[in-house]
């Protein structure tokens, strides 16, 4: 073998060894991080149970007089005493602790309807912990033990974490106590359709049921969230992990520990996401903001002149990309205080104060039924329509609009969405509040150009965009 083979040789070798060694050197070690958090993440349990009486009912079969199975039949199908001790039923969790004298965070589903509940230190010790609150809409508990000088987690700052980055969870899958998983940051500011104030971080840590409550950390083990939830087909991780921001987090655990309750910002509209199609209509290059459908009566919006068609594009200096990034940033914004509001409002952008006020136990919508009316006929949306009556605009609680009867097979307004039944009360940010109105508007839109459509429906107001054709 020649000089240059040989050195050839090496050198491949050499960069063959070496790329495992820098792959290896490149992965995070997070060992410090499991040593130093582990005494603080605790296993929870808990247990309900059942009234009396509510015990199973079986068929004791009959036997033999003298039978030797009788009195083993009759101990084990004994109803009296299953009715006296009732059922338990246990279930399984996690949670770490926040404070030296023994506070600890865990999901509200964890010990949602507990009768008691067990907490498990590193160190096998058992407490009894007492739920000091809960929160179902933020999925936050806070329980209390008794304890002196605990250890202690620290908090990080979810908002500087990056997606990409490396985080770590440790928790109870399946009983499995003090189990580590570690995955990257999917995404930042999530919503889920049944938690519209919790902005979840997305994650691809493995999360398994009891998992639940236990802490996510960063790289500085610093706890950033609460693993709470996951998305499964099976009821098993998937790869899509979620948990709630730790600054929420704690906000909900201090009022909880200082009022027993927790109060959230209100704003007091109705938003929806802003398509493309809508976007243009509004004159925006991109699509983002919130696009507000409804103003609620007597509510923060209404006060500080918020109107429909508004589109909200930031909201005290934080930017709203999607509609559903307004409810939590208005969720926690302080009651009683003034926050300023960015909006588009008629291609031109405006600053609006709002003085937020709590938000109400329970908002209900309106509804409406159809009536008979003498019907209009647009063939450049491709829809029919008729006068709204007095019945109809007391129930939706709306000063006027249309009502559509019909939508063309084919045309416009098939393709915009509208359906039988709908409300229009504004198009091309012009209010309609009768046919001839409704007339006088279409009358003077451009072919082939969307524009923006305002309907009532049951489940509430929302915007479509509509683009007319030649009539």
């Amino acid at each position: 073998m020649n000089t240059l083979s040989r050195n050839l040789r090496q050198f491949t070798l050499a960069v063959l060894i070496s790329i495992p060694l820098a792959v290896h050197a490149a992965l995070p070690d997070f060992t410090k991080i499991v040593d130093n958090a582990k005494d603080s993440v605790v296993n929870i349990s808990t247990s309900t149970r059942a009234k009396p009486g509510s015990a199973p009912q079986y068929n004791i079969p009959e036997l033999p007089e003298g039978s030797p199975f009788g009195d083993l039949f009759e101990k084990f199908f004994d109803r009296d005493e299953l009715d006296r001790r009732g059922r338990e039923a246990q279930s399984l969790g996690s949670g770490f602790i926040i404070s030296k004298d023994g506070y600890i965070l865990t999901n509200h589903h964890v010990v949602a309807g507990a009768d008691e509940v067990i907490v498990r230190m590193a160190d096998r010790k058992e407490f009894v912990a007492r739920i000091v609150g809960s929160d179902e809409a933020s999925d936050v508990a806070v329980l209390k033990v008794d304890g002196e000088d605990l250890p202690v987690l620290r908090f990080g700052d979810s908002d500087k974490l990056k997606v990409g980055e490396w985080v770590l969870a440790i928790g109870s899958p399946f009983g499995f106590d003090h189990s580590v998983t570690a995955g990257i940051v999917s995404a930042k500011g999530r919503s889920l359709p049944s938690d519209n104030y919790v902005p979840f971080i997305q994650t691809d840590v493995a999360i398994n049921p009891g998992n639940s409550g236990g802490p996510l950390f960063n790289l500085d083990g610093e706890v950033v969230g609460i693993n709470s939830q996951i998305y499964s087909r099976t009821g098993g991780f998937m790869g899509l992990s979620f948990a709630i921001p730790i600054e929420m987090a704690v906000d909900v655990a201090d009022q909880i520990k200082e009022t027993g309750s927790v109060s959230r910002g209100w704003l007091g509209v109705l938003i929806q996401e802003v398509t493309r199609e809508l976007a243009e209509s509004f004159g925006m290059e991109n699509p983002h903001g919130a696009l507000v459908a409804k103003v609620l009566d007597d509510s923060p919006a209404a006060s500080a002149g918020l109107e429909v068609g508004d589109v909200i594009v930031e909201f005290n200096g934080k930017q709203v990309m999607r509609s559903s990034g307004l409810p939590p940033l208005v969720g926690r914004a302080k009651v009683g205080k003034d926050a300023r509001v960015k909006v588009i409002r008629n291609k031109q952008v405006r600053e609006i104060d709002v003085k937020i006020a709590e938000l109400p136990g329970t908002i209900t919508q309106a509804a409406f039924a159809p009536e008979e009316k003498t019907v209009v006929e647009d063939t450049a949306l491709g829809m029919k329509v008729e006068e709204l009556g007095s019945e109809v605009r007391k129930r939706l609680k709306i000063e006027g609009g249309v009502q559509v009867v019909e939508v063309e097979a084919s045309g416009p307004a098939r393709d915009a969405g509208i359906q039988k039944g709908d409300v229009i009360t504004m198009i091309d940010n012009q209010a309609v509040e009768s046919v001839d109105a409704f007339e006088t508007v279409t009358d003077g839109l451009k072919s082939g150009k969307s524009v923006a459509l305002l309907v009532q429906r049951r489940a509430g107001p929302v915007f479509l965009a509509i683009r007319p054709e030649d009539s």
